[in-house]
């Protein structure tokens, strides 16, 4: 039976004393005994601490005696004594030593004793008032390290860092020893991290679900072949912010059939069963008693799966085959899906979080409609937003258990499930929207769709009866781009419906035909196109074709299934609406919104860059605008100030020494911190165009190549160029990328005519500890994707936010920072999205002609001047007129001429040190607008319908 974790049983505290803690341990412990959350006993000299929960069977109502825990009057000394007893009864670490990695795991655990008691009584004092919750459903969480952020936004950095002091180490070396949760990759991910901040902070009632990654994505190693991948280690040693629920679990289902009961009633039988575990993070708000959950799934089976015969008669494999296969699920981040086995596991993931997270919420939801469950106020109570289409076998579920467990019929299920979830868009790639082979899911989720048939039939019925049969060739295009099933039979009603309509549209129209030929005088000819035209008007094929593939459209599901659609920009949420679903919203224009997206200022400004942050509160005169970040346009009528502007560059210019320090370390390569930091650090994608950063690198190199050593100094500012960021496994051109990028790096870095002049550096292993470093040292960063392929971004907001000026073309959030920040304070180049269409057109019929200075570029890398590495496929794929992996489709020969344009724009302004340190002000004062809690505001108010509850 599944438990509810956050609402604590009473328990008698006694004394406890040890001859190595003083009085300051023992007044600590017993203040986090007030709230009766821990039971500390002694035994054998040994003090045992026990998190107790209640059970969601039980209706016993439990008293909390202290519901939150104010942490403003901790002093170091309790805390030091707190760590002390941590380092000593942590099982993980051997009591020989207090190393940096004992430490850092004693001080985490320490703080989480705080975070689970106001964790504890967010969700009990949620329960009480049986407040309306957001669930938030993702496939990632890329949170970064918990300890800084977890104590600023406790107010408690000062305090232990004091207190590490006392204990003789340092806070920042402890910080240090904590491995980023390999729990995501990208903007994804970490949107959905700054979100459960934002929620947190601003007391909203919220949950996250997730998977708990045994080895994350990979861990990125860069040698002389390019990019290598290995296994993540972030749990080698033990999470210190997760409890395990081993009493929170919930049966997963794969294969097996369905079969019909006598009443019409269906259930899914057989097949392999798995379970859901639940490990729980807690996510505390800043300055505010708000703890919210972030509960990830691991899986496993059962111990009767183990096969204890074929053990002992030493067929191994066989005996744990069964648990491999559950645990495996949970082994890796987007596992590779080039084989059908890569693509069952992924659905098998996506199945897990669905199932086993819509369970929990519905036990709970149960458990507190007490003995009468209205199942009509679920979405009341409810509301599950989908990030992406990973989560998009939520509908499907939520349906499926209503009916086949909870006994509701179709109709009641339907219309829950419709005003339950929600769906947010982030791609308008039409690779990333996600289609499934019907066959595939059908054999692994039998029963799923049979419900999808039924969703796509109800859509079928709603598309005729908003449009009619007068036009059948218009109701063909309808399906063809809205329903769920792609290339497969119409339901059976329909299909018999529209089949008739088609043979009266033929006599009709040969009627039509004959009389118009009888009325025709003789002399004159009957023009046979007027008797197609009419058949064309109203006649359409509804046939399957045997040469395509049947498959199911996640995304289109995502819209039927959800009651909101939402981009995550202004001109994202435009083309989403213009182009991507262009049918849907002029069926349903009510479902479609924009949110644009934001990131927390707490990890992304006040923590990261405490320079920084110091010097905007001290102009600003309050420190507020950490939780209202509108109040750094205030720094507006100070940017020529030249007091600030100093203050401003020093701060920088410490942050580039930082940055500098990192880059010898992790790659060996020495660079000045009086260069010009310029950064593009995101995942690897030929639509981010890392390709045509790198293209006009090589072209700088080729022309300071060509000059004398005083010619090149006067031409061109002083850069360091730096790249990060992870290429998938299977994407080989972006492994090429990688590869080239390196190579350029190689060369130039040991080029003695170049010097500091130029530098290329590659990160490896970019994730969000690297990004809380780079970032505020950052002078210049790159936004630079093909127009109208990008969704948002969110790395442009955390760039802008700490100064950095943006160069980019107008695409995804870079539209509203350049609208935001001011023109002049943002280096604009390249087409904009309603021109890439005619583009490409205009490329395939062999009317495009490359700037002189492209051809000049891929004739020097070809000349092998970067080493024997064979760069034909990566140059090739930016020439030709069409063919799979050609014509340059990202139009990085388009953009070229514009990009080492603005880049000489970019020079000139650099060297105007007081102009650049001008446009850096107002970039962090135009940034206000892309806080997460803006937008996570806009959520609650137009989207979940929920309210802020604040505990008292």
């Amino acid at each position: 039976m599944a438990t509810l974790p956050f609402s604590a049983t009473c328990g008698q505290s006694k004394s406890a004393s040890h001859p190595k803690f003083d009085s300051r341990f023992t007044d600590f412990y017993r203040r986090l005994n007030h709230s009766s959350l821990f039971l500390i006993t002694t035994s054998s000299s040994r003090m045992a601490r026990n998190l107790c929960v209640k059970n969601v069977a039980s209706n016993k109502k439990q008293q909390v005696k202290e519901t939150t825990r104010d942490t403003t009057g901790e002093d170091s000394a309790s805390i030091a004594s707190s760590i002390k007893y941590r380092a000593e009864f942590t099982p993980s670490f051997s009591p020989e030593k207090f190393e940096l990695s004992k430490a850092f795991f004693a001080t985490a655990q320490s703080v989480r004793d705080i975070l689970i008691i106001n964790w504890n009584a967010t969700y009990d004092y949620y329960e009480k008032m049986n407040v309306k919750q957001a669930y938030y459903m993702s496939m990632e969480y890329l949170q970064g390290r918990a300890l800084l952020n977890a104590i600023g936004n406790l107010q408690l950095s000062g305090p232990y860092a004091e207190a590490l002091k006392r204990l003789g180490i340092n806070l920042e070396n402890v910080a240090n020893q904590e491995p980023d949760a390999a729990l995501g990759n990208g903007g994804l991910g970490r949107l959905a991290s700054c979100f459960l901040d934002s929620l947190a902070t601003l007391n909203y009632p919220a949950w996250g679900y997730g998977l708990r990654y045994k080895y994350g994505l990979f861990k990125q190693r860069i040698t002389k072949e390019g990019q290598e991948e290995a296994a993540e280690s972030w749990l080698e040693m033990g999470n210190p912010w997760e409890i395990a629920r081993n009493d929170v679990s919930y049966p997963v289902k794969f294969y097996g059939e369905v079969i019909s009961g006598p009443n019409g009633n269906k259930e899914w039988v057989g097949g392999e069963n798995i379970w859901a575990i639940a490990y729980d993070v807690p996510t505390p708000g800043y300055k505010t008693k708000t703890t919210i959950n972030l509960r990830l799934w691991s899986t496993k089976v059962s111990p009767e799966e183990f096969d204890l015969k074929a053990f002992n008669a030493g067929d191994h494999a066989k005996a744990y085959a069964a648990m491999k296969n559950a645990e495996k699920i949970c082994y890796i981040l987007y596992p590779g899906d080039e084989s059908i086995e890569g693509k069952t596991l992924r659905l098998k993931q996506q199945y897990t979080l669905c199932s086993a997270s819509l369970q929990d919420i519905i036990a709970r939801f149960e458990k507190r409609s007490g003995n009468t469950v209205n199942w009509d106020n679920f979405p009341d109570k409810v509301v599950v937003q989908m990030n992406d289409t990973h989560p998009t076998l939520c509908i499907p579920e939520l349906i499926r258990i209503l009916i086949d467990v909870k006994g509701l019929s179709w109709e009641e299920a339907w219309a829950i499930t419709r005003r339950t979830v929600a769906y947010t868009n982030h791609t308008v790639l039409p690779e990333a929207l996600e289609k499934w082979n019907l066959k595939l899911l059908e054999e692994l989720l039998p029963r799923h769709v049979e419900i999808i048939r039924m969703i796509d039939e109800e859509l079928v019925q709603e598309i005729i009866a908003e449009y009619g049969t007068d036009d059948l060739e218009l109701l063909q295009q309808k399906f063809k781009k809205m329903r769920i099933l792609e290339n497969i039979e119409l339901p059976n009603s329909v299909a018999d419906l529209l089949n008739s309509l088609n043979e009266k549209s033929d006599v009709i129209s040969t009627e039509e035909v004959d009389e118009k030929s009888d009325i025709v005088d003789s002399t004159e000819e009957v023009d046979a196109n007027d008797g197609e035209d009419t058949i064309k008007k109203t006649k359409g094929t509804f046939e399957v074709d045997p040469k395509l593939p049947m498959m199911v459209r996640m995304a289109n599901l995502c819209v039927v299934g959800g009651f909101s659609v939402n981009g995550v920009a202004e001109i994202h949420s435009k083309i989403v609406k213009d182009e991507v679903f262009n049918e849907f919203y002029e069926l349903w224009p009510e479902k479609f919104q924009n949110k644009t997206n934001g990131v927390t200022p707490r990890r992304w400004i006040r923590f990261c860059n405490p320079d920084l942050s110091n010097i905007i509160t001290k102009w600003i005169g309050t420190e507020d605008w950490v939780t209202d970040l509108e109040k750094l346009a205030v720094l507006r009528k100070f940017a020529n100030d030249e007091n600030l502007q100093l203050e401003w560059r020093e701060a920088k210019r410490r942050n580039k020494i930082k940055v500098a320090s990192y880059l010898i370390e992790k790659t060996g390569y020495v660079v000045s911190p009086d260069a010009m930091f310029d950064v593009q650090v995101k995942r690897i994608h030929e639509y981010k165009r890392q390709l045509l950063n790198i293209m006009g690198i090589v072209y700088r190199y080729k022309k300071m190549k060509e000059m004398s050593s005083e010619e090149r100094k006067k031409k061109f500012v002083p850069r360091v160029c730096i790249f990060g960021g992870k290429a998938f496994a299977t994407y080989v051109q972006a492994k090429r990328i990688v590869k080239f990028i390196t190579d350029v790096g190689a060369t130039v870095n040991n080029d003695p005519e170049i010097g500091d002049l130029l530098k290329v550096v590659f990160v490896p292993d970019y994730n969000v500890s690297v990004a809380e470093m780079l970032i505020p040292g950052s002078e210049l960063s790159q936004h630079i994707s093909t127009a109208g392929m990008e969704a948002s971004g969110t790395s442009n907001m955390k760039f802008s936010m700490n100064g950095c000026i943006l160069i980019g073309t107008l695409d995804g959030a870079n539209v509203e920072i350049r609208e935001e920040v001011g023109e002049d304070n943002f280096f604009l180049f390249g087409a904009r999205a309603h021109e890439i269409t005619g583009l490409r057109k205009e490329r395939a019929e062999g009317k495009f002609v490359p700037d002189p200075r492209f051809e000049e570029v891929k004739a020097f890398v070809r000349s092998g001047v970067f080493g024997p590495y064979n760069y034909e496929e990566l140059m090739g794929s930016l020439e030709g007129n069409e063919g799979y992996g050609r014509a340059d489709y990202f139009l990085v020969g388009k953009d070229f001429p514009s990009y080492l344009e603005c880049q000489e724009m970019v020079d000139e302004a650099y060297q105007d040190q007081k102009r650049w340190t001008r446009m850096s002000i107002l970039n962090t004062a135009g940034s206000y607008k892309f806080s997460s809690d803006r937008t996570i505001h806009e959520y609650a108010r137009d989207i979940w319908r929920i309210e802020p509850v604040l505990l008292p």
